[in-house]
């Protein structure tokens, strides 16, 4: 696959995240928000860390009775450009793209990554619900 289409694609997955981050989250309003997940015990949480004119840095967090199940990202989002990428996951940070990849991660450590919060954000629609005590 050449490095335009890879790129594009990558692009129009970032794209559709701040979209369905800019809908789960009501614009960006409040400093944290917290769903439950149908009748489970997974709980999904967000949290507004760095709020600046143009960007916001925000902790997105899933946590279970059954702790192997929890996860976390570190996401940046470009309110001009309309982006929302993971940084981080599990406090992880993909190799920079001008470093020999380790034989641990692949080589579309990033794409994967930002694929897995699309479906995340696509079971919060389909399942999730607000904590009612964070309702005005």
């Amino acid at each position: 696959m050449n490095k335009l289409s890879i790129t594009s694609r990558h692009l129009s997955l970032c794209s559709a995240n701040f979209r369905r981050l800019k809908k789960i989250l009501a614009d960006f309003e409040n400093s944290q928000y917290k769903f439950l997940i149908d009748d489970s015990d997974v709980t999904a949480t967000f949290k507004i860390l760095d709020k600046q004119s143009h960007t916001l840095l925000v902790d997105a967090s899933q946590f279970t009775a059954n702790k192997i199940m929890d996860f976390k990202f570190r996401l940046q989002i470009f309110l001009d450009a309309k982006l929302a990428e993971v940084v981080s996951f599990q406090n992880e940070q993909p190799v920079p793209f001008f470093v020999t990849k380790p034989k641990s991660q692949s080589l579309d450590e990033k794409y994967q990554q930002n694929q897995m919060l699309t479906e995340w954000l696509e079971f919060i629609f389909l399942k999730g619900r607000v904590e009612t005590n964070i309702l005005p």
